[in-house]
């Protein structure tokens, strides 16, 4: 299986929700979106973004969208003007997500266009 960073087979949204950020991954195809709820647990997302996130992490899915939406529950320092962080309102998160490394199917890759 290939290893490609995840933001060849999805993109991503990301902004605050208090003290904590909303990540939303969209897959580019619908093999991408089935191969992508497997694989992307909280487990995998919270070990990825354990730098920025301090609590839990939620996945909420969008079937009809091919979106996987995750909370991470304190990833702002207290959010908006209370956060000393670079990013107080996560709008970065998205694009950290995207620099996961993933093994992907070939058959995903194939089925799935590029950026």
């Amino acid at each position: 299986m290939p290893t490609v960073l995840l933001s060849r087979i999805a993109a991503a949204r990301s902004g605050d929700k208090g003290e904590g950020s909303n990540v939303g991954i969209m897959a580019r195809s619908q093999a991408a979106y089935e191969f992508l709820r497997t694989w992307l647990t909280t487990e995998r997302l919270a070990e990825h973004m354990h730098g920025i996130n301090a609590g839990d992490v939620v996945r909420y899915e969008a079937d009809n969208m091919r979106v996987l939406n995750f909370i991470l529950s304190d990833s702002l320092g207290g959010g908006g003007s209370a956060s000393l962080k670079t990013d107080a309102q996560g709008k970065t998160h998205g694009l950290a997500a995207l620099r996961m490394t993933v093994d992907v199917p070939t058959e995903v890759l194939e089925a799935t266009p590029e950026a």
